[in-house]
């Protein structure tokens, strides 16, 4: 019988996980990426819903909450015999060639989705963002030589199928105010935005493996911490250029629930993206960016549960078929990465039983 507790997942050359460890990693990360996704979706459409409408605070404030990761971080133990930073000067120019591109996409990636929120009714723009499964199927095919099964296909597709049922089941209604060329730039810009955060992801994860060499949490934090930092600097940069920064204390006077809550919703929404967004990055270094994006997809479900709590929105049998559907997907998946531990583990094993039997009787055989 094999053992799963003291088999080692080897995440790069410098760090070794046990199997069950590496499931408790995962989990923790899968909570994050839940918890914050539902808190900040949630406090966004409030933001709006209030009176809110600065599109560039509402990117800026995607990435502005990335110093509270400082924290970990200092508290994070380094490695006495391994530096997570490259020692030569080439590389270190690398890596921040490296955080500023990713930086910058995540600042446009910000940017087009808040432009989709804005324009596009919750139908819609749920409806087009599952289509960053797909992009991320194809990124990650080209990018990190991902194989295939027929267990990720039906992943893949039962978790559109949900995406797509539980955009259906919300309102058809057009957002008022809104005229056809705001719409048609609305779903231009969330179907850029879901091939932007696909790429962005495939990108995270040929850095983990190819530039960063990760060996640390440390370094999936680091990774977060730099890139909201560039992206926050471009965010900045867009809310000065616009001028929308003159309108913001007019907004936080005329706050439905007054500044106090203004000023809360900001703050928390900060953090719960950044919670989000740790998880996000602390998929793709544990797995891969196609199951932190699985995830991400599958965590939508729990938005019309969260939305009947905290907004008395009407539950209905259309979306708890879509919450169904992407448990059953993201269960699959979840099973796929199963068996792929089982068969490395079966490999490894093997190799060990093959390294015991004494050299002639290999030469025999």
């Amino acid at each position: 019988m094999l053992s799963c507790d003291r088999t080692m997942v080897e995440l790069s050359p410098n760090f070794k996980v046990t199997h069950k460890r590496w499931w408790l990693f995962v989990a923790l990360n899968i909570s994050f990426l839940l918890v914050g996704q539902t808190a900040a979706v949630l406090l966004g459409r409030f933001y709006y819903a209030e009176s809110g409408s600065s599109l560039f605070l509402a990117t800026l404030i995607q990435t502005a909450g990335f110093p509270i990761l400082c924290i970990p971080l200092i508290l994070t133990p380094s490695s006495p015999d391994n530096s997570t930073a490259p020692s030569d000067p080439v590389d270190k120019k690398y890596v921040t060639l490296v955080y500023l591109c990713l930086g910058v996409l995540l600042a446009g990636d910000n940017l087009l989705y808040s432009v989709g929120v804005m324009y596009l009714p919750s139908f819609t723009y749920s409806l087009i963002r599952a289509t960053q499964l797909a992009f991320n199927a194809i990124f990650s095919y080209f990018l990190n030589s991902l194989k295939f099964t027929a267990l990720i296909l039906n992943s893949l597709v039962v978790l559109t199928i949900s995406s797509g049922l539980l955009a259906i089941g919300n309102s058809l209604s057009t957002p008022a105010g809104v005229s056809r060329l705001e719409y048609a730039m609305g779903v231009l810009c969330t179907l850029s935005a879901s091939a932007v955060y696909a790429l962005l992801l495939s990108l995270m994860q040929v850095s983990f493996h190819k530039v960063l060499k990760a060996e640390t949490f440390a370094v999936v934090m680091k990774m977060q911490i730099y890139t909201s930092l560039i992206a926050t600097i471009v965010s900045m940069g867009g809310l000065l250029a616009s001028g929308q920064w003159r309108d913001l204390g007019n907004e936080m006077e005329n706050f439905d629930t007054g500044p106090a809550s203004y000023v809360m919703t900001l703050v928390w929404t900060g953090i719960s993206w950044q919670i989000c967004s740790f998880g996000v990055v602390g998929l793709v270094f544990l797995v891969s960016s196609l199951f932190s994006n699985v995830v991400s997809t599958a965590a939508l479900s729990v938005l019309p549960i969260a939305s009947t709590i905290v907004f008395h929105d009407p539950m209905n049998g259309v979306k708890a078929l879509a919450m169904l559907l992407a448990l059953w997907g993201f269960a699959t998946y979840l099973f796929q990465n199963y068996l792929d531990q089982r068969r490395g583990i079966i490999s490894q094993t093997n190799n060990s039983d093959i390294a015991k039997v004494p050299s002639c009787v290999v030469s025999m055989t």
